[in-house]
């Protein structure tokens, strides 16, 4: 029986969108508060918020070419602007622009046939009863502090469950609720904030009384559905208590969320790909950023990785979609998943001759390229040939070796799919698999 939540651990894939008033800035979607900007300058911003080149339907073709199948917008970040027209404040892009940006993202991207998810973060720098803290960027003011005496969070958290409302009442259904923040610790001298500052029982609750089947992340500081690290790759699946959990690996193309037109340090399209095959090996999920610019335009090579990543997923898109760990070892230089009956070997690295597979001999019934289809030859080391085949420094009896051709395959990550036999028996094994040149 089918769980309401497999399409996320199905689809694997998604598509993060990071947009709001710090894009017209171009300097991190955090200038707000890295440049002190008091509210009353910044959302001066709002009068210049015409995004003509928000293109939500180019967008959404973008992410299915790129072999995702969900996405998510920051519907409201911390610097508390909301991309939608809600009634509980006029900071918002139908005031500002006529344009509800919410609304556009998930009717373009249902019509992709991609699920949707929105961001709601739990700061907000601009609501008058959000309380100064550490992060905020008026906290250097001398008094900051005083100005707490007359902020309350009881009535923040009141405007936080109501814009929660509309947008869980407003647009359909809603796939995935991505919060952001959960803790503030207390720090230099400022009080922080917490599951009880946003009431994040209630907040849970009301979100899956209004919307039953969505998933809900790890961020409210409770337990809910998704753990999800930020920008790091975690060395295993993830587990709480022991137990396995979903989990989604959110990651930037250059470090940053929001548009930041001077940072450069781009991740190449080979390397995110890598990303993405080492989370899916892990029962990950990957949620990769695009930050559009001031006139919500997405950067040529934002655009050219997306399509990078989707020329690969044509062909391989079988090895991630539907895909989880496999139960083995995987040979160094190379990750494994598995998708039903069919195990997929990833070769960061291309070796010279072989791969040594231990313990698959008589558990693989064809080997082929996956870009192509071409047939790998393979050959199994039986129980007669390990005494000399071990002096001689190579395999364990119970080895399954891929004879590779020496012209490596023209992209980016080549993957070999192994037919599994019928009974699909596999079982990781005390020694390394190795990969072994000759």
């Amino acid at each position: 029986m089918k769980h309401p939540h497999d399409w996320f651990t199905e689809g694997r894939f998604g598509l993060f969108i990071h947009f709001g008033l710090y894009s017209l800035l171009g300097r991190h979607e955090w200038v707000m508060t890295n440049e002190r900007t008091p509210p009353e300058e910044y959302e001066r911003l709002a009068e210049f918020f015409d995004p003509d080149r928000f293109d939500a339907p180019a967008l959404a073709r973008a992410a299915r070419r790129a072999g995702m199948r969900y996405a998510v917008l920051t519907a409201k970040h911390h610097e508390g602007f909301a991309l939608y027209g809600t009634e509980l404040s006029d900071y918002n892009s139908v005031a500002a622009c006529g344009r509800d940006l919410v609304r556009e993202f998930v009717e373009a991207f249902r019509a992709e046939g991609l699920r949707v998810g929105l961001y709601y973060s739990l700061l907000d720098w601009h609501h008058a009863d959000f309380t100064i803290d550490y992060h905020h960027p008026l906290r250097d003011l001398p008094d900051a502090r005083e100005r707490n005496d007359v902020r309350d969070m009881a009535r923040y958290r009141e405007y936080l469950h109501g814009q929660v409302r509309e947008l869980l009442t407003r647009y359909g259904t809603i796939d995935y609720l991505f919060y952001d923040f959960s803790y503030v610790e207390p720090r230099d001298g400022w009080d922080g904030k917490g599951p009880d500052d946003w009431d994040s029982v209630g907040l849970l609750d009301l979100t899956r009384a209004l919307q039953p089947g969505i998933v809900v992340n790890d961020r409210l500081w409770i337990p809910a559905d998704v753990v999800t690290p930020e920008q790091y790759q975690p060395d295993e699946p993830m587990r709480r208590d022991g137990v396995e959990v979903p989990w989604e690996a959110c990651q930037t193309l250059n470090g940053s969320w929001g548009y930041d037109r001077e940072n450069l340090g781009y991740k190449s399209p080979d390397l995110l790909i890598r990303m993405l095959v080492d989370t899916v090996s892990k029962n990950g999920n990957l949620l990769l950023n695009v930050g559009p610019d001031g006139r919500g335009g997405i950067a040529p090579r934002d655009t050219a990785s997306l399509k990078a990543i989707g020329d690969w997923m044509a062909l391989h898109e079988r090895a991630i979609v539907g895909a989880g760990a496999a139960g083995l070892t995987a040979p160094s230089g190379t990750a494994l998943t598995r998708n039903g009956d069919r195990l997929y070997l990833h070769l960061f690295t291309w070796p010279f001759g072989h791969v040594h597979l231990r313990g698959l001999a008589g558990k693989v019934r064809f080997a082929r390229l996956l870009d192509d289809g071409a047939e790998i030859r393979t050959s199994e080391i039986s129980p007669d040939q390990q005494a000399w085949n071990t002096e001689l420094g190579g395999q364990p009896a119970g080895t399954l070796t891929l004879h590779l051709p020496t012209v490596r395959p023209e992209v980016a990550v080549p993957v070999i799919e192994l037919f599994l036999e019928p009974d699909g028996s596999t079982h990781d094994h005390a020694e390394p698999n190795e990969v072994r040149t000759s």
